[in-house]
């Protein structure tokens, strides 16, 4: 009988594209032995041209090893294995010839692929990682120099270097994936409910109000607000858990609701709202009027900060998806209130969807409004509310 080899691949790209490198492993099935690895930096690439080229590498080396060998491949990024498998189609332009490179190398009936999480991917990440350490050293990677198979006990990256792979594999996976709500039964997804917080005084007038400038209180209306929604929650009885930003209008949201349902509230660091710089307490008028520059500049990139030294969109996003990823761990299977401001709602509708950036511009969020997005076990999200205000009227 043929002998079977597992090829485990990754790829990242840190900017996607980016500097960016890819990794591969193969491993001997019945005692996990690593019989192969291969790693490479590779200039400027996207996530998934790297992905690709780390399955076409490991491919290569099981082949060196046994070209008559079953492989069974396993991956992370779910973009690439339903590829492969031929359920989904492939769109870009860019990843059609890597495919095509992967099939030649051994017959397609003698390939099987599966996906695995990026928690049991530990090995050809590091690999990916240390292919794309080396490359900003101006060096390219030496298998001798690896430690990767010491440290997949370690964890593989940071959780603002997975969130930042996981956003740029959401974008892929949308244009390419068929409609959602056809696949497997995963069980019960995680499913984040998303308050923006009651007015304060600045609401009504539309002034920046972020994490750099007065912390406002809730209002005499915001409170009412708040009070009206924890009212509906404690009705529909679906809330497990309460995670509120640190700032003071979302704890007192956050407490009047946690009172209603007999919990506690948590505090997320990562939830709190932009630092708006300069701008914090002026409206968008006046923020025109004294640095046109600047904001048309924050207007045209994520990149771009507000004036005096605020935080980009961009900057928000890697932490409201950090802050994301670390709270899908901790309350998995469960239905979580998170209460919180415009843009990490809107980041976090943003990210579901794949959507880029300047969606965050196209989104309306009423102060007191519910959104809501699922999380599924195989990394996919779904998006099932956003801006319901029926609570409050």
């Amino acid at each position: 009988m043929a002998r079977t080899l597992i090829v485990e691949a990754d790829g990242g790209s840190r900017g996607n594209p980016g500097p960016a490198g890819y990794g591969a492993v193969v491993l001997d099935p019945e005692t996990g032995e690593t019989l192969a690895e291969a790693a490479e930096f590779l200039g400027t690439a996207t996530n998934n041209v790297a992905e690709y080229k780390g399955l076409v590498a490991g491919l290569r080396a099981a082949h060196a090893l046994d070209p008559e060998a079953r492989i069974r491949v396993r991956m992370d990024s779910k973009l690439v294995v339903e590829q492969m498998s031929g359920r989904w189609k492939i769109k870009h332009p860019d990843m059609k010839p890597l495919a095509s490179e992967a099939r030649s190398v051994f017959p397609a009936d003698r390939v099987s692929y599966e996906w695995i999480p990026r928690a049991q991917n530990k090995h050809a990440d590091r690999l990916a990682n240390e292919a794309m350490d080396a490359g900003k050293s101006g060096k390219q990677w030496e298998p001798r120099d690896s430690r990767a198979a010491l440290d997949t006990a370690a964890p593989a990256r940071s959780a603002a270097a997975r969130a930042a792979d996981a956003s740029a594999e959401a974008a892929d996976e949308a244009a390419e994936a068929p409609s959602a709500g056809w696949g497997p039964d995963l069980g019960p997804p995680a499913t984040f409910v998303l308050l923006r917080h009651g007015e304060t005084a600045l609401t009504p007038e539309k002034r920046f109000s972020g994490s750099g400038g007065t912390d406002p209180e809730l209002s005499a209306a915001g409170r009412r607000q708040a009070e009206a929604t924890a009212a509906a929650l404690a009705a529909r009885g679906t809330i497990q858990a309460v995670v509120s930003s640190p700032l003071r209008r979302c704890r007192e949201t956050a407490e009047a609701v946690a009172a209603r349902l007999g919990l506690e509230v948590r505090i997320e660091e990562g939830l709190r709202e932009t630092d708006f710089g300069a701008w914090e307490g002026l409206t968008f008028a006046e923020v025109r009027e004294r640095y046109p520059e600047d904001l048309d500049a924050w207007l045209a990139s994520a990149k771009a900060e507000p004036t005096g030294g605020g935080e980009s969109f961009a900057a928000v996003a890697r932490r409201v998806a950090a802050a994301r990823d670390k709270l899908l761990a901790r309350y998995a299977g469960r239905t979580v209130l998170l209460v919180t401001h415009v843009t990490p709602v809107k980041t976090l509708v943003r990210l579901a969807l794949g959507a880029p950036p300047e969606a965050l511009f196209r989104m309306e969020l009423s102060a007191a409004s519910l959104s809501a997005v699922a999380y599924y076990s195989d990394g996919n999200a779904s998006v099932r509310l956003l801006n319901e205000t029926a609570h409050l009227r």
